[in-house]
Parts: C-alpha cells; sequence; structure tokens
C-alpha cells in the first residue's frame, strides 16, 4: 500500500512513545529502536512491560507483593497483578483545578463546561446517594442515557463505591434495554427524561417507565433533567416510588471517597451486539481496562494533558468507555448528543473548530457520509490544533483514507484502529511515529500478541486468515455475566483454537507491520471454495456518487455460493442496467472477478446494529427464508422486510 503521510522528524522527537522507548532502556538497561522493536520486546517480556506502562501513566495503585502476570500459559485463566489494590474512578479524578475537564454540547447549541474541581464535587456528591441507596461492591449501576455529562459523573460515582456500571443509549428501545439490563438486575438506574436527535424531541420516560416496571432489582431511579428543567415523575408511573430528582439525589458537599478494588474488580458490563440471540454481558476488571486505555491514549494516540479528545459515540458503544478513560491523561473530553449531520453535515467539525479538539474519533461509515454529502471540513473551518483522527468500527477504506488528506487535512495523523467491545480496547492501532499507508491500520498493539491464523491454526504473512491474539493480555473480559463455569466465555472465544484467543475478524498482516481487516469472519464470503472479504467490495463500489451504501451477503445456489450485492441509492438515481454494468466494472477494476456480484439489488434501506454496523447476518438468513433471531439488536429492524422474498434472487 502507497505511503500518505509520514509524521515530522520533531513530532517522533516530541511523542509519548519516544518518551516512554527512552524511559524504557534506561530503565532496563534497553537499545530497543523503532516500533518493531519495541512490539517484539512488548510481546515477548508481558510482565516488564506492563509494569512500565502502569509506571509511565503513574497509575495510582496498591500494587502488592507477588507476580505481576500469574498463570501465563493459561487461557483463558491468566491473571495480571493479581495482588494489587486500585480504584478506576480515584485514577480519572486525579485534576483538582479549574481546567475543563467535560465540555459538552449539543444539536441546539446548548453548551456547558465543567472542571476538573466541579468533576470531583458531583461524583463525591452522586457516590453518597448510591451509599446511601445501599450500593456497594457486587452491584450492578445502570445508565439509560445521551452522552452527557452526568452520564460520566454517574459513572465514575459508581467505580469511586466499587460498584459495576453498564449503560445504554435511549435508541436502544424498550426491548433492547430489557434484553440487557434484565439480566444484569442493576440496583440503580439513571436516566434522562429525554434528548435531541435531527431535529426532534424524543421521550425518554415513557419508555423507561416500561423498562422499570419489568426491573424487580431496583430500588432507586435517577432522573435527569434534559429536556425540561423539571420533568415529571409521575411519568414513570408505579416506578415513580423509586424516583429522584438528579439534582436532588446525593449529599451536597460530601467528601471524596475511593473504595480500592482488586485488579479485576468488575468495572464495566458491556453487550454484544445480539443479533444471533440475547446479548452477552461482557464483564471488564477496572485494573485491565485501565492499564490498557492509558496505554491506548498515551503511547499509540499521543494525548496528553492540555489535549481536548473527541469521539462522536452514544454511550451504547465500547468507544464510550474508552473515551472515559482520556480524563486518566489530564486531556479534556468532548462530548457531543445528537445527530451527526444536524442542522447540516459541518457541525462535528465546527464544534471540532471551536472546541480546539486536538483528536477527533469517529466511525468509518460516518467518514463515508461525510464523503457521500460533499462537505470538505478543509474548506470551511479551521483546524489548526487538530492533529489526529481515529476510524473505527467497521474497516477505512483506502478511499475514505483518501478522502481524510484530501477533505479534512493534509498534514494529519490519521490512526485506523481495530478491536471490539469484547476486549474494550483494541489489536490493531494508530502509531504516532510511523507512517500511514493507504488502507492499512498501522500497527498491532503494544503488548498484544496478535497473528493471523490459516485454518489449520498455523501462523501466515502476506496472506489472509483469522485474526487471533496467542497470548493474555489485561482487558481480556473477566467473564460472562452469568455463566459460572465459563463455557460461554471460551466457547466465544477459544474453541476455533485452542488456548488462543479468537476474534472473528478475516484479516492479514502487511509487509509494512500493519493490518488490513477485510470483514468479519462470519460474513466472509464463499463462491467456488474462495474465502472473500466483504470489506473489499464496499470499498469499490461505494467509491460511485450514485451508491449511498452497500451491503453483499452469499446466497445458496446451485450446490454453491453465489454473491449478491444490495445497494441504497442516491435520491433520483434509479438502478438500470447500465448502472449496474458500472458497478460490476469497478469492482472488477478493484479487486477480482470472483468478488463481482452474480446479482446486483436496490433496496431503500440496510439494516445496521444499535452501534451503526452492517448486519451481513441478518440480511443473509432474510434472503434465505431463515429467522432472524433478534431483531430487537437492530436499530432499523423494519429494513429487513426489504430483502424478504425478492423476485430478482430466484433467478440465475
Amino acid at each position: 500500500m502507497t505511503e500518505i503521510w509520514r509524521p515530522s522528524a520533531a513530532r517522533v522527537a516530541d511523542s509519548n512513545l519516544t518518551r516512554f522507548t527512552e524511559c524504557l532502556n534506561a530503565r532496563r538497561g534497553l537499545r530497543l529502536e523503532g516500533y518493531e522493536a519495541l512490539y517484539a520486546w512488548s510481546v515477548a517480556r508481558p510482565e516488564e512491560f506492563w509494569t512500565e506502562v502502569a509506571r509511565f501513566a503513574d497509575i495510582r495503585a496498591d500494587w502488592g507483593a507477588g507476580p505481576v502476570l500469574e498463570h501465563p500459559d493459561r487461557m483463558p485463566g491468566a491473571r495480571f497483578f493479581p495482588n494489587a489494590r486500585l480504584n478506576f474512578a480515584q485514577n480519572l479524578l486525579r485534576d483538582d483545578d479549574d481546567h475543563a475537564a467535560i465540555v459538552f454540547v449539543n444539536e441546539r447549541g446548548t453548551r456547558r463546561q465543567i472542571s476538573h474541581r466541579e468533576l470531583r464535587q458531583e461524583v463525591a456528591r452522586v457516590a453518597a446517594g448510591l451509599r446511601a441507596a445501599g450500593v456497594g461492591e457486587g452491584d450492578r449501576v445502570a445508565g439509560f442515557l445521551p452522552n452527557l455529562p452526568e452520564t460520566t459523573i454517574a459513572m465514575l460515582a459508581t467505580a469511586s463505591v466499587g460498584a459495576t456500571w453498564s449503560s445504554c443509549s435511549p435508541d436502544f428501545g424498550v426491548r433492547g434495554v430489557l434484553d440487557r439490563f434484565g439480566q444484569i438486575a442493576p440496583k440503580v438506574l439513571f436516566t434522562a427524561d429525554g434528548y435531541f436527535y435531527a431535529g426532534k424531541t424524543l421521550d425518554s420516560l415513557a419508555p423507561m417507565a416500561e423498562v422499570a416496571a419489568k426491573l424487580p432489582s431496583l430500588v432507586r431511579i435517577v432522573v435527569i433533567p434534559y429536556v425540561e428543567p423539571q420533568p415529571r415523575l409521575e411519568r414513570l408511573g408505579a416506578t415513580a416510588t423509586l424516583a429522584a430528582h438528579w439534582q436532588a439525589f446525593g449529599e451536597h458537599g460530601a467528601p471524596l471517597r475511593f473504595a480500592a478494588m482488586p485488579f479485576d474488580h468488575p468495572l464495566y458490563i458491556l453487550y454484544s451486539s445480539g443479533t444471533t440471540g440475547v446479548p452477552k454481558c461482557i464483564v471488564h476488571g477496572a485494573g485491565g481496562t485501565l492499564l490498557q486505555h492509558q496505554k491506548e491514549h498515551l503511547l499509540h494516540t499521543d494525548l496528553r494533558r492540555g489535549d481536548r479528545i473527541f469521539y462522536f459515540t452514544t454511550c451504547g458503544w465500547m468507544m464510550w468507555n474508552w473515551l472515559m478513560s482520556a480524563l486518566a491523561t489530564g486531556a479534556a473530553l468532548v462530548l457531543y448528543d445528537g445527530s451527526p449531520f444536524h442542522p447540516d453535515p459541518g457541525v462535528l467539525w465546527k464544534l471540532a473548530q471551536q472546541e480546539r479538539v486536538s483528536v477527533f474519533g469517529t466511525s468509518a461509515k460516518y467518514l463515508s457520509a461525510l464523503q457521500k454529502s460533499g462537505y470538505a471540513p478543509a474548506q470551511s473551518v479551521d483546524l489548526t490544533s487538530l492533529r489526529t483522527v481515529l476510524s473505527t468500527g467497521s474497516p477505512l477504506l483506502p478511499d475514505g483514507f483518501d478522502f481524510v488528506y484530501r477533505a479534512i487535512k493534509r498534514d494529519l495523523h490519521l490512526a485506523s484502529i481495530s478491536g471490539g467491545t469484547d476486549i474494550v480496547s483494541c489489536f490493531a492501532l494508530g502509531c504516532p511515529t510511523l507512517p500511514v499507508h493507504r488502507g492499512e491500520i498501522q500497527c498491532r498493539g503494544l503488548g498484544m500478541a496478535v497473528d493471523i491464523f490459516d485454518d489449520d491454526g498455523r501462523p501466515v504473512r502476506g496472506e489472509r486468515g483469522e485474526l487471533v491474539c496467542t497470548a493474555p493480555f489485561p482487558s481480556m473480559p473477566v467473564a460472562f455475566w452469568n455463566d459460572p463455569d465459563g463455557a460461554r466465555y471460551r466457547a466465544a472465544y477459544f474453541e476455533r483454537f485452542p488456548g488462543v484467543w479468537h476474534h472473528g475478524d478475516y484479516a492479514a498482516i502487511t509487509e509494512h507491520g500493519g493490518i488490513i481487516i477485510y470483514g468479519r469472519s462470519d460474513a466472509v464470503l464463499n463462491p467456488g471454495g474462495v474465502r472473500i472479504g466483504t470489506a473489499e467490495i464496499y470499498s469499490a463500489v461505494e467509491s460511485l456518487p450514485e451508491v449511498i451504501e452497500a451491503i453483499a451477503v452469499g446466497q445458496d445456489w446451485r450446490d454453491d455460493v453465489r454473491v449478491v450485492l444490495f445497494v441504497r441509492m442516491r435520491a433520483g438515481t434509479e438502478l438500470d442496467e447500465v448502472l449496474r454494468k458500472k458497478i460490476r466494472d469497478v469492482i472488477r477494476a478493484h479487486t477480482t472477478p470472483r468478488h463481482v456480484p452474480a446479482k446486483i439489488v436496490a433496496v431503500p434501506d440496510i439494516p445496521r446494529t444499535l452501534s451503526g454496523k452492517l448486519t451481513e447476518l441478518a440480511v443473509r438468513n432474510m434472503i434465505h427464508g431463515r429467522p432472524v433471531k433478534n431483531v430487537d439488536a437492530l436499530a432499523n429492524p423494519h429494513a429487513l422486510e426489504h430483502f424478504r422474498d425478492l423476485p430478482d434472487l430466484a433467478t440465475d
């Protein structure tokens, strides 16, 4: 792949990664030079590497005596820092001054700023309320919330008392929320009264009344005023007796206290997409989450005190959890609530200019949609402060790399990253000291023994295969909820290759040491027995201005599999034979003849998960007349009907 950006010598010399390597060499008597050497050492010496990360990040903990890594040959079963005790919130609330900790803006133009001192005071107040409600170690606290400062405060208060936080965004719907919170039985639930999206005001109290009525574990519901100054608590129906207003919850002036917890104490419960059944409840430990995120923020993202980091996310996506940890670096969080295209496609970039954002994070799908909109930030706003753009959620296609450097900023670190809810972090990331190659994720994450296996479990280079991790890492899940013998946990990641984490991505390691993700393994197409990643097809077809987005699946056909491509067209564009030929030609030119779809069908909408990812499996089931197990896991389940009984798929 073509090199499209290289950091200046000054930028490399000034990076946290260079400083970390220099400190490491001095402390350990090493002579590591360059990222490849550092990566190799970090994988070979995990105990030393993670100890040095903790030291460099100044993580506040009582590390205790004994080994850094217990049972290193077990996966699952290994434990990092088994005798350590710490508090996650204490590490994020280390500053106590008047500098901005959180800046919040919504689509209506509302802006609020909270200092580190104010944040600590609010966390102490809400934590006192949680303690008064009987919340402590082992209890769960849930949030049905927009991306508000109060969401951050509630999470930190939960962590400060040693309880476990879990959140859904209010667009999940009643069934989606109950599928998640119903499994974990929260003791306290935070909700806003509503939220704003695309110019509309949407209610949260009616669905929350329905949710709360089916959560007998609740002892308190805390309502945050967002769309109204004083929400009417009686709208919660029979559960209104449990309700309190946000301002009245807790104790003003309460001291800030932190419960010291074990390193692997459950901090978060996150959820799988749930498209193949009830979502899996993935439990993440406080120490592993903190240590991994500090590594990714400081060394891979080059985040530092005084920076402002923005990520376009809801609190139902793991990137919200990832963003929260940036407080530990001394950076300020820039939070946004609303549509990224309301009132116009430039709303997030005007925010970046206004708030002097240093690191701008988003999804590959957003960048694709921005490109289709015709909006070019470089022509409209001043992005002098911006030095890094992060992209995740799905593979950033090569054309997306071109768009970022052409339309956003030329001198910019574009870090495509990839990991998942499963690890609340990344396997492959950016690197501030390496060049960016078009279409590639720059590197494997430090301390992550990432490899590519063929079907027989043998490592391969320059070939496509299964993305795996062959050694333990701190942010592996502590457990799945309600999985006492660990059977579901092992089945999810360790059945394909025993003792090796199988992540489910179809990928390759490049000659530069980078990673290319070709799609999810379970969505890989297999015409004629040849495996094809869907991302390659999307890369080609979505370069066409006539196509807004596409989804490709394999259809069982005459004892084989044929590729079917569904496209959502730009308004006023018709999918005729001329355009079908153009689509096939561009796919053939960018890939191989095997990638060319046998059928191309126009649909008005494409189903996606609540976190915005395309759902190839759901579409594949629909066209084969098989049930889609959990439509409540979809953001737009009505879109599935467009794929039922299509006459085009019954012919050659």
